[in-house]
Order: structure tokens, then sequence, then C-alpha cells
């Protein structure tokens, strides 16, 4: 028989330091797996004079930096070899205020063979952010500094909003739809119109597996309302998350983390035979870490694959 997880040949072009040349290497992999949200903390930074300029990066101490790089190595073992950061802010995106704090942490953080590193802004979207949530012309050099953006849209009119409009091809699309799967119940109807327009126009939509296992999610997630912990939230999760897969019939269901103690980690395989229980071919299973964050990737335009 085929194996089916045979080895592949990547080439991902970069550009150096120097933003010069673009440069390109070859890595050889077997089965290539993604994790697509791994929480930063939120770190207010120092505060302006005046209250209201944009704030300077803040800095992370040594051991914070160290229990990511333990995240990481743990993840490595695991077998993910591509790993996005995820910057979550609430409501919008503020020009005069934002600041990435995610170039600050891959500046500090060790080189690895074969491992890919991207960054991800995650917006939560509620009724403050039916008017707007900083997504604009005038943010795109700020959104240029993140490789995958995601909305977690909290009230049917921002899910219309995230699947009719912000899906559409610009420099501003958003790549990963995230639904909050712990709440006691989703906040909308996942109608079907919703769900294929934002899949045709080349949206995914997320599953964090840190939800069927009770685990902890991200704090601000928690206090934006947009996520619950203990377990009422794992029982919500399965319920929330068999609604997604048969509403998408599987199709354009990315799986990630979303995971904050490091003991909540899965293998990918683990985490596919779980998709399997919400009604997912074991097919789609594994495509949900592999194919399809691949090909969203593609189109986020990170890498050049051959």
């Amino acid at each position: 028989m085929e194996n089916k997880f045979a080895f592949s040949q990547i080439r991902f072009w970069c550009v150096n330091d120097a933003g010069t040349a673009p440069f390109a290497f070859t890595t050889t992999i077997v089965a290539m797996f993604f994790d697509l949200n791994v929480p930063i903390p939120s770190k207010p930074g120092p505060i302006s004079k005046k209250g209201k300029e944009k704030q300077a990066a803040p800095a992370f101490s040594p051991a914070e930096i160290g229990s990511l790089e333990t995240k990481i190595d743990l993840l490595v073992h695991l077998g993910y070899t591509v790993i996005a950061f995820t910057q979550t802010v609430h409501k919008k995106v503020d020009s005069k205020t934002h600041v990435n704090v995610l170039d600050a942490v891959l500046g500090q953080l060790k080189s690895r063979a074969g491992i890919v590193y991207l960054k991800r802004l995650n917006i939560i979207l509620d009724e403050d952010s039916e008017k707007g949530f900083g997504l604009i012309n005038a943010n795109i050099p700020l959104c240029n500094g993140y490789d995958l953006i995601s909305l977690v849209p909290t009230t049917h009119a921002t899910l219309s909003l995230a699947c009719l409009t912000h899906t559409l091809p610009s420099p501003l699309t958003a790549h990963i739809i995230s639904l909050p799967l712990t709440l006691p119940r989703l906040p909308y109807h996942l109608k079907h119109t919703l769900i294929r327009t934002a899949l045709k126009n080349g949206a995914v939509f997320e599953i964090n597996y840190v939800g069927a296992l009770g685990g902890e999610n991200d704090p601000l997630l928690v206090d934006a309302n947009a996520a619950e912990n203990g377990s009422s939230a794992k029982r919500n999760w399965w319920a929330s998350a068999r609604e997604v897969v048969r509403v998408t019939k599987g199709k354009g269901v990315i799986v990630s983390s979303g995971v904050v103690s490091e003991g909540d980690f899965r293998a990918p395989r683990d985490i596919a035979n779980l998709l399997t229980i919400l009604g997912l071919p074991q097919d789609a299973a594994h495509d949900a870490s592999t194919r399809i964050p691949k090909s969203l990737v593609i189109r986020a335009g990170m890498c050049h694959w051959l």
C-alpha cells in the first residue's frame, strides 16, 4: 500500500533582515503538521505620558521566553513543523495604540531547523465592533506585520461581516474564522449561506481542541466573553464543534490548539482521532492539521511551495 504520509520536499522563500533580495532554502520532511494558534500572553507596554500615544513594545522576561521555548520544544516533539503565535485584541485594531508584540517575541526565540514560525493577529468582535474593527486601508502597513488575520465573531452581525465582507481577497483578508465554541451556546445560528460564502472566498473555520479537553483558554478570550473554562465549557465545545462540522460538511475546517497550559498539547494523530468523533471522515480529520492549513498559508502569501 502506498504510504499516505510520504516525504515531501518544500522550498521556502524568505527575505533577510536587511530587507534585500530574497533567498530560498529547501527542506525535506514527513507530513507537515500545523498548529496555527499558540496564544502569546497579553502584556501592556509602558504607559505614554499622553495616554493615547502608541506604546513601546512590551518586554518579555527570560522566564516568559523560556516558558514559550518549552512549549515549542513540546510541539516539535509531538510532530508540528509550522507554528503560528497569536496576538489577540478585543473590539478593534487601533493604529494609534496597537503594538505588534510578536516581533519582539520572535526576535528572542532560538531558531530550529525545519520549523517555521508565523505571526497571527486575532480580533474578538462584539457589538462595539459592528461599526468597524480596524481592517481598513489606513491600517494595511500595521496588518502587514502579521502573516495571518483571524476573527472571533460573537454576534450575528459580526459573523455576517466576517463571512460576507472580510473573507474577500484583499490586503486585509481575514483568513480564519474562529468560533466561540466553549460558550453555553453559539451566539448565532450558523446559516449555510454565510458559511458557504466564507468557504468560497477561501476562508477556513477553526476548531481549537483545547475546549475538548476542558483546558484553559486564552485569558483575553475569557475576559471578552468569547470563551469559558471548566467542565461545562467542555460540554459546550462538543455540541458546538459538531454543529460546525455539520454545517461545513467537514470542508474548510482546520484544527489548532489554542492551548495556554503546555500540559494540554496533543499529538496531531490524537487530534485527528478526536475529530472523527465529531463526524469528520479520517482523511478530512488528517487534512484539518495538514492540507487545509497548508493551503491557507499559501493563500496568505507566506511561502512559495514547490
